[in-house]
């Protein structure tokens, strides 16, 4: 399909998406976030591509959250898709890997988006922040509940209830973002995460990510016994036949997805 206000393309095994309103600072209506929901629809859906890079369009800004001037025109209500704010912050049945490329603002909203990430690389002149309470409103796309389990509470509760946000050294040293480089490194950067990942067996990849996302909460033992579908998948799989031969034969493997 076409789509207006992102750019969605793939090559090979990786799905790039970009939000492409920079007129507003990659801010999201609903329109957009519809078309960013499909977009994750497709790249989940597709058993050829692996890995998702996320990023916006321009120098300024990943996102600046949601659209205000377009909600005080036409009211905060909208129909977003299935995967909630940006495509992605309400979906929790994705096991592929996704990389926020952060080139600028993440603010509100487009923090939520990052943090609903599984590896954030940013730019240098990055800055994250949850400033909603600055505008009577709250982080309603997971910022709450995610940003305190990503920062110690006084780190997480500092940023929510001022505002304030940090910039891209503060956010690296609190372990919101795994890697800080200029910008002009940014895209290749991201890839180069993208490729070590993909040099991993993806049915490994889904299941440890399943895991890491179901089991927490749980105490240590509970987390242990219970039931994981993809790592009962793994087992028994071509891709972990693959690797033990490959290994064996000293030899790069040829992963399936299977």
């Amino acid at each position: 399909m076409s789509y207006e206000f992102i750019k969605y393309e793939k090559q090979g095994r990786l799905a790039r998406i970009v939000i492409n309103r920079p007129d507003v600072m990659n801010a999201l209506h609903p329109p957009a976030n519809q078309e960013l929901s499909k977009a994750f629809d497709d790249f989940d859906a597709d058993p050829e591509c692996w890995v998702a890079i996320i990023s916006g369009a321009g120098e300024k800004a990943f996102s600046a959250g949601n659209d205000l001037k377009y909600s005080a025109q036409h009211g905060m209500a909208g129909e977003m898709g299935k995967g909630g704010f940006g495509g992605i912050t309400a979906r929790f049945d994705l096991f592929k890997p996704v990389i926020a490329a952060v080139n600028g603002l993440a603010l509100g909203g487009g923090f939520e988006i990052a943090l609903a990430c599984d590896i954030i690389v940013a730019a240098d002149s990055a800055r994250f922040g949850l400033p909603e309470p600055k505008v009577g409103l709250a982080a309603l796309a997971g910022g709450m509940q995610r940003l305190p389990r990503t920062v110690p509470p006084k780190i997480a509760m500092g940023m929510m209830l001022t505002g304030k946000p940090l910039t891209a050294a503060e956010a690296a040293q609190w372990g919101i973002v795994n890697e800080v480089v200029p910008l002009d490194h940014l895209q290749a950067t991201a890839e180069r995460w993208a490729n070590e990942i993909l040099a991993c067996s993806p049915s490994s990849v889904r299941a440890t990510k399943q895991v890491a996302l179901q089991s927490q909460g749980l105490e240590l033992e509970e987390s242990m016994k219970k039931s994981y579908p993809l790592v009962g998948k793994l087992f028994g799989s071509e891709d972990m036949m693959e690797g033990v031969m490959a290994f064996a034969q000293k030899r790069k493997p040829e992963w399936k997805g299977k």
